[in-house]
């Protein structure tokens, strides 16, 4: 490598400048325009390649990367096709607020050699959906623009961004080196803000805190639960808020999986001010705001909603906060919870008890053990499996809305789904990749037929990787998800229902063990076989999801609006 104002290769420089930002993986599938970078990457002592099957899956462990472990997570395509497979992770980073690093290739851009061939403008395809993309055109620039790279998807709200680097760029010599990491602390939140908060929970009659995307971070989660203890007031989350605070605690109201008319919104609604921590547009939002009525604090009046984020409310017909508390979150509560007089009048009797229902009714339903499994039972099935620490990785599908409900959070990240992009094929990558970070701790991706086989070929990667990992694929031979909805807005059943392989055949095919869940009883012997075996597992799971509609659409809504 080099020194001083000693020339070296681009690409060299480029290795270089990630090892200077602490990066440990490029996920990816390279290709003919990236074998400069590849070569230059094989002398790398820092930075390990993960060779996958398709660049999605390399984009989406590159995100839970970042999710884990908040600095940005690097993954690497071709161009024009290996690029285009990039979008879905791309957005999937973006929305979900995961640091990601996108690299891919190019032909020479100083001179053709191939004219047209698989070129498109990658650069302009990345602009609406990443914070930060740019065409390297000047070895000498690349230390600057991977610094600013880094800076932008790290920074909150984080997110994806991406460099292209042509074939002759890579090629080219530089004497510039890499520029080091700043250090960089975020805004406080202004005290005349934090005293309004304070000044209006305080003037309530029943508070409530709505815990968001934005507040799954460590230092947030500790902050949290030092304003839950001292002020005694209770909380909810959304389902990207799932586990920042302990959901065992006695405050613990629910998570917001559904839209409206569960129970939890319930308690909502008996809410007068709302402090919402972390609120981000791209989730459903837990609650919806009105403007019809007149007042402040009346019985018939609206509630007062705080916002405390990193960023001012975006102001939307059904989310309008009255007042904002505006810096780095985990120091914003630590004001409030420092300025904040618990008060006598306060009454929450009313928030729990919705609460109480909501637990009695889940546990009815989580005790049929009827065959193919009935959704609710599975939850707690995996619950019961699965170590304080232990992280599941939930796909996207119908048995999300009963994990976000019924599935007991007790860590921050160990319950990883999807409620930004919402992506079908995403579980089986984000397991790999948390099973990669925390090799001690047990891992299960939970996958639909449908999601599993968007990225199954990943399967031949875990097993190549080496990972301790179980994959509990849940079989309805349908779309479910979207076979529920249509159910519930009336449509006949038709057009979303497919085969299967052979599940168990499948996984022994890519070396892995394959298992075929017989009975319930037979189910929770082989989660508990799984977990405590080596390497990787899959279970062929059948479930029964015939009364999703009447549960999700009607029944809870009926049984929380008779409270």
């Amino acid at each position: 490598m080099a020194d001083g104002g000693e020339l070296q290769k681009a690409s060299d420089l480029f290795i270089e400048c990630l090892e200077a930002e602490g990066c440990e993986y490029i996920f990816g599938v390279p290709g003919e325009e990236n074998l400069d970078f590849l070569d230059s990457l094989s002398r790398s002592s820092k930075i390990k390649l993960v060779l996958t099957r398709h660049e999605q899956a390399a984009g989406f462990m590159a995100a839970t990367y970042g999710r884990h472990t908040g600095k940005a997570g690097v993954c690497l395509a071709t161009l024009g096709p290996g690029a285009t497979n990039f979008v879905t992770a791309a957005a999937y980073a973006q929305l979900g607020g995961m640091p990601m690093l996108m690299i891919t290739g190019q032909k020479p851009i100083k001179k053709s050699k191939q004219g047209r061939f698989q070129i498109l403008d990658v650069v302009a395809m990345m602009d609406p959906i990443t914070k930060f993309t740019h065409q390297l055109a000047s070895a000498d620039n690349i230390p600057s623009r991977v610094r600013e790279a880094y800076r932008l998807a790290e920074e909150e709200k984080p997110g994806a961004v991406h460099l292209e680097l042509a074939e002759d760029v890579a090629d080219e010599r530089t004497a510039s080196r890499p520029i080091a990491r700043s250090i960089a602390r975020r805004p406080s939140a202004e005290p005349k803000a934090v005293r309004q908060a304070v000044e209006a929970i305080e003037a309530a009659k029943a508070p409530l805190l709505v815990i968001g995307a934005g507040a799954n971070r460590k230092i947030t989660g500790r902050m949290l639960r030092q304003f839950v203890e001292k002020t005694g007031i209770p909380f909810l989350t959304t389902q990207l808020g799932k586990g920042v605070i302990d959901e065992r605690h006695p405050l613990f109201l629910g998570c917001a999986a559904l839209s409206a008319g569960d129970f939890v919104h319930r308690a909502v609604a008996d809410a007068d001010v709302i402090v919402n921590v972390g609120h981000d547009v791209i989730e459903k939002p837990p609650f919806f705001m009105t403007n019809d009525r007149e007042g402040a604090r009346g019985d018939d009046s609206p509630p007062t909603v705080i916002h405390v984020s990193t960023k001012t409310a975006e102001v939307d017909p059904v989310y309008f906060p009255q007042i904002e508390v505006i810096g780095d979150i985990a120091n914003a509560i630590w004001q409030m919870k420092e300025d904040i007089v618990p008060q006598g009048k306060w009454s929450f009797e009313r928030m729990l008890a919705y609460r109480r229902a909501e637990v009695e009714h889940t546990a009815k339903l989580a005790a049929d053990a009827r065959f193919p499994i009935f959704p609710p039972h599975l939850v707690q099935q995996v619950r019961e499996c699965m170590p304080e620490d232990g992280i599941i990785c939930l796909d996207n599908g119908v048995y999300k809305i009963w994990f976000a409900r019924g599935y007991t959070a007790y860590l921050p990240n160990t319950v990883l789904l999807d409620n930004a992009l919402a992506t079908m094929g995403a579980g089986l990558p984000s397991a790999m990749m948390s099973a990669m970070l925390y090799p001690d701790r047990k891992v299960m991706a939970i996958c639909g037929d449908g999601g599993f086989m968007m990225n199954s070929q990943e399967m031949e990667t875990a097993v190549r990787l080496g990972l301790n990992l179980t994959v509990l694929v849940l079989r309805d031979d349908a779309y479910g998800m979207i076979r529920w909805k249509q159910a519930n807005m009336g449509f006949d059943d038709w057009g979303l229902t497919y085969g299967n392989p052979d599940f168990v055949a499948y996984a022994e095919s890519y070396g892995a063990s394959g298992h075929r869940a017989e009975s319930s009883d037979h189910l929770r012997e082989l989660l508990a076989m799984c977990r405590d075996s080596a390497g990787v597992h899959l279970i062929d799971c059948p479930v029964d999801y015939s009364e999703n509609d009447q549960i999700l659409n009607r029944d809870i809504k009926e049984l929380s609006k008779a409270l």
